[in-house]
């Protein structure tokens, strides 16, 4: 397999990050890293706070949190109006459960791409009302009109009350039609949710163009906002029955302003997002976009081969313009479990000094490459050169 050469580094971008040089860090995905800049941004925030706790909480904190809001919100294609700040994806998931009355012999749908912590919180909730849960079983190469046809398929109307689908999937990193999966919710009279959480950064977004009843997507992972920050942006005819899961003094008041209000949170996070914007903006938006894509792809490829996946048919294509996420399916015998997996990503991690995370995925070990900024293509050589070592040796 010919393996098309890396783009070239983003001339001082490694140093706006300040990870460990040592350690191939190839998981950007799971956990964001937040630029030097912003880190201080937030800082001096930090230290606003501590000169005058009761001014900073009483005095235009929430004049702040709204310009904020509105300025991330436009920049995703989001109403103003119709968004609020949250800490995750998860935590909107769980809002939206929340809000949406279940009773027995309702129906939630998800899809077997889905993410962990949502499936637990539908279960939960299936549990306390009767419900059910079913998941759709789309295959790792699933094509998009596979992926709608089964979907829709799926839908009972009368019975099924809510569609969960991801945007980007966690496990799989495949990019999933969400526009044609809320035509075709809507065109049954089914609220969609869309997890998008990570879509900000990778997409060239409009979030109100996609239809979706509900969209969250997280900030912190490829906007480079400070953890936890998330846009969770409600449909109008949904937006006066969201339901806080806290209750707190701007109950009353409704939505954002239910979901923002928490008393002394830290609410740096919320109002540094925007210098990750800078940043991102800074650096190029479609500059950043299409060298994390071409970078990740170079970073399958070469992995890729040195598994002995030599053909592009064995290569999952994840889909979309700017996918910043690929995974590789590993050899049968790693992965199997959730267990397995943990296990070999630490081995990785302490042998290679390479951080990746490991699926274990409807059975099947699978390998997720991320590429940011900050990554070189001689980081995705160490894996490729180490990689099938720690492999027999788990033989």
């Amino acid at each position: 397999m010919v393996v098309t050469p890396p783009p070239a580094p983003l001339p001082g971008a490694r140093l706006l990050f300040s990870l460990d040089p040592a350690v191939a860090y190839l998981n950007h995905g799971s956990f964001g890293a937040v630029p030097v800049p912003v880190q201080r941004a937030q800082q001096r925030l930090r230290e606003e706070v501590e000169t005058n706790p009761q001014q900073f909480y009483t005095a235009g904190l929430w004049d702040r949190l709204g310009h904020a809001r509105t300025h991330l919100s436009q920049f995703l294609g989001a109403d103003p109006a119709s968004t609020a700040f949250v800490a995750n994806a998860t935590a909107a998931v769980s809002i939206v459960l929340r809000t949406l009355a279940f009773g027995r012999g309702d129906e939630i749908i998800t899809t077997a791409h889905g993410y962990g912590s949502v499936a637990i919180a539908v279960d939960h909730v299936c549990a306390r009302t009767g419900a059910t849960h079913t998941v759709v079983p789309l295959r790792l190469d699933a094509s998009d009109d596979d992926i709608v046809t089964a979907v829709a398929g799926a839908i009972t109307p009368g019975r099924t009350k809510l569609v969960i689908v991801d945007q980007v999937a966690s496990a799989t990193a495949r990019v999933m039609p969400v526009a044609r999966l809320a035509a075709a919710a809507r065109s049954r009279d089914v609220p969609l949710l869309v997890d998008g959480a990570h879509a900000p950064g990778t997409h060239a977004l409009r979030v109100d163009a996609i239809g979706a009843d509900f969209w969250v997507g997280n900030l912190h992972k490829w906007m480079y906002a400070p953890r936890p920050t998330a846009i969770f942006s409600v449909a109008e005819k949904w937006r006066d029955r969201i339901e806080a899961p806290v209750m707190s003094w701007a109950d009353a008041d409704g939505f954002p302003a239910n979901l923002e209000m928490g008393g002394t949170l830290d609410y740096t996070a919320w109002l540094t997002a925007s210098t990750g914007l800078y940043v991102f903006r800074t650096l190029g938006v479609d500059r950043v976009r299409s060298h994390n894509a071409s970078l990740v792809a170079y970073g399958q490829r070469v992995v890729g081969a040195a598994l002995g996946l030599l053909s592009p048919s064995e290569l999952p294509n994840p889909g979309g313009v700017t996918p910043s996420m690929r995974v590789l399916p590993l050899p049968s015998h790693v992965g199997r479990t959730e267990a397995d997996a943990i296990a070999l990503r630490a081995r990785i991690a302490d042998e290679l000094r390479v951080v990746v995370p490991i699926m274990s995925w409807r059975g099947r070990g699978l390998l997720r490459l991320s590429a940011q900024v900050y990554n070189h293509a001689d980081e995705y050589d160490r894996l490729a050169a180490g990689l099938p070592r720690v492999l027999a040796a788990l033989r």
